[in-house]
């Protein structure tokens, strides 16, 4: 697991500043602490910070070809390198190397672009081929690793694991865009690729991007997409067995590693799942740890034990307090962008607790996509077959008055929570998923902005994001296509961003045994009768976990990974809740109504409404802001490292 970036000259033969390369690799110093080298040729400079994980006397990056003329930085791992390695030495080239690195410098040689097609694993790569005045760059298919890029004014283009790398450039354009602070208070993360300054970009998952020198602009092409044509022949038991199967091979090539290995245990099922399947690989106790709250109704620690007693794993629990907000800067500071996940905070710990004995964690994130685990497909589902027995014009005008006249009570229990179901019902099933998923729906975001702002969007809505995705999807089932959605926007825009900084702010490398890619092809393939029925998710997973796990893990309802906001911005951050919203920041960026702000600072402090969620997603976007005034100098926070090397061609 590492940090990659780079400067590429695709107009001219300059050779990039060495210094200001420098400085860019070192911002990212969490990323690989144990080493980082930079090289320098005509039109290219590539940075490498490095966490040893394989290969560790030998892996060395940037890494190249026999005759130096390809070179590549990487982020990640190539699960089937091995058996890549011996096709391609089959094929004539030469190793000198133990490292999945090398296995890309030679499947470009081997098979070009179509090089990817070929790795199974995360990862985030770029390469350069002098012969072919060619630069290439990937995400893997689910981006689990992230890449930004950007051009400035002066045709020069910045790439890097992290926002930051290129951020950090004196020449950076810090304009936000107005479309992704429309999609940030939408869903609480900002959509690949848009980030949210208006001249960087991330590169989306399974997508390729390929520039050669002398041409204006680099070619973008998507390399992978899941199907979901239904495989009607397979039984449930069947499914089963064919699960079970699947996950030991995909959690057995995650266990590769030559530094200490462990796994998170949540008590949830699917890292339940993941820890059972090492158990059964291991000959020595599994190393698990979990984080406990002091708070019931957040603890889940006693099904993490249940696990870790069945299976005799090393387990270590520690206990976070319900208070645990200190770290409301350090994740602002850590995102390089706003982010509005608050289960970041208890995975920041998490992370902080495995790296004390561990530098590699499987985890069981991606389950809930995989095999549809979550609340919301249930509740989508049945509002779709609702929406389906009744016409569009009819379902327009009854709901959506009904959606408009209903009022919203937000403190009662769901059953009386009638209006989202309402203004859900009135609306497409593409539009109703982007609705229930949104932090902010689209009326509170017309009351929070200001008329200006509003205007400056021009009439672009969020929810374009969705039905861009959808336009593509391969299916119409009501299961299949949120599912859908979600590996195109929550996954990774969401999930996969909180799980990378978090770990690699402790330099530790996290692997993901749920989003294998095969398996993933193979569960999408399912009837999704397989997956939701009964209103039971992950049908599959849990049947076919039966036989591993006790019915209490598998069976209790599903608790995620929550913070008590509501209480914290009524308690103890009562006076930043008023500071934030009541001050010059959020008010000085015209984005917002400064009215509409105050309103919502006292609906919730004096109790009427719960606008915890809000308000989480005006701080962090307040810390965004406040921090982009005040910032650090350039490679500020950076640790100096002795064993630094430059390689010049």
């Amino acid at each position: 697991m590492c940090g990659i970036t780079g400067i590429f000259h695709p107009r001219s033969p300059d050779r990039p500043s060495e210094a200001l390369l420098r400085r860019m690799n070192d911002i990212q110093f969490h990323r690989g602490p144990d080493e980082g080298s930079v090289h320098i040729e005509p039109h290219l400079g590539l940075g490498h910070r490095r966490l040893s994980i394989i290969d560790v006397a030998t892996g060395q990056q940037p890494l190249f070809n026999e005759d130096g003329s390809v070179v590549v930085v990487f982020n990640g791992e190539i699960y089937n390198f091995q058996e890549l390695a011996q096709e391609l030495e089959a094929a004539g080239h030469v190793f000198r190397t133990k490292s999945d690195t090398e296995v890309i410098v030679h499947g470009w040689e081997q098979w070009g672009a179509n090089c990817v097609q070929r790795f199974r694993g995360m990862f985030a790569f770029a390469l350069w081929d002098r012969n072919r005045q060619t630069l290439f760059m990937a995400r893997d298919r689910l981006g689990v690793k992230p890449l930004h890029w950007a051009q400035l004014p002066n045709g020069a283009v910045l790439f890097g694991s992290e926002l930051k790398t290129i951020t950090v450039h004196p020449d950076f354009p810090r304009e936000m865009d107005d479309r992704a602070i429309e999609d940030y208070f939408a869903f609480g993360y900002i959509p690949d690729p848009r980030t949210i300054y208006k001249q960087a970009h991330k590169l989306a998952p399974a997508h390729t991007l390929l520039w050669k020198v002398g041409e204006p602009a680099p070619r973008i092409a998507r390399y992978w997409d899941v199907s979901f044509e239904p495989d009607g022949k397979l039984s449930l038991a069947e499914a089963c067995e064919q699960l079970r199967e699947k996950l030991t091979e995909s959690v057995k090539l995650r266990m590769i590693s030559e530094v200490p290995l462990g796994a998170f245990l949540s008590g949830g099922v699917d890292s339940s799942a993941v820890v059972a399947a090492m158990a059964g690989l291991s000959d020595s106790p599994v190393k698990t740890c979990s984080i406990g709250f002091d708070v019931v109704s957040y603890n889940e620690s006693e099904f993490a034990r249940m696990v870790a007693d069945r299976y005799r794993t090393d387990h270590y629990t520690e206990t976070v307090k319900a208070d645990d907000f200190g770290l409301i800067d350090r994740l602002a500071s850590l995102y390089d962008e706003p982010y509005a996940d608050s289960s970041a905070i208890p995975t920041y710990r998490v992370c902080e607790l495995a790296r004390k004995r561990v530098t590699v964690a499987l985890s069981g994130d991606g389950g809930d996509e995989t095999f549809g685990g979550y609340r919301r497909y249930k509740f989508h589902v049945r509002e779709q077959a609702l929406r389906d027995r009744l016409p569009a014009g009819l379902r327009h005008a009854l709901f959506g008055t009904l959606g408009r006249i209903y009022p919203k009570l937000d403190q009662m229990p769901r059953m009386f929570r009638a209006r989202a179901t309402f203004q859900a019902l009135a609306r497409d099933a593409v539009d109703a998923y982007c609705h229930s998923v949104s932090i902010l729906r689209d009326d509170d975001r017309a009351l929070l902005f200001s008329p200006e702002f509003r205007k400056r969007l021009g009439g672009y809505r969020a929810r374009e994001v969705f039905h861009e995705h959808a336009r593509r999807a391969p299916t119409d089932d009501a299961l299949s296509l949120i599912q859908y959605l979600d590996y195109n926007t929550y996954l990774p825009g969401d999930i996969n961003t909180k799980v990378d900084r978090a770990s690699m702010a402790h330099s530790l490398e996290v692997r993901e045994p749920l989003m294998d890619h095969p398996l993933v092809e193979w569960a999408a393939r399912l009837p999704s009768s397989l997956k939701l029925a009964g209103g039971e998710g992950k049908l599959v997973l849990k049947k076919a976990l039966e036989p591993l796990l006790p019915n209490d893990v598998l069976y209790r309802p599903k608790m995620g990974f929550a913070v008590p906001l509501a209480d914290w911005f009524r308690g103890p951050l009562r006076g930043e809740v008023q500071r934030v919203l009541k001050g010059d920041t959020l008010a000085g960026t015209g984005v917002f109504d400064a009215g509409m702000l105050a309103r919502i600072a006292d609906e919730h402090l004096g109790g009427q409404r719960d606008r915890s969620a809000m308000i989480w997603t005006l701080l962090m976007f307040e810390r965004f802001v406040a921090g982009q005034d005040g910032r650090a100098a350039p490679g500020s926070g950076s640790r100096p490292e002795p064993a630094e090397t430059a390689l010049h061609a």
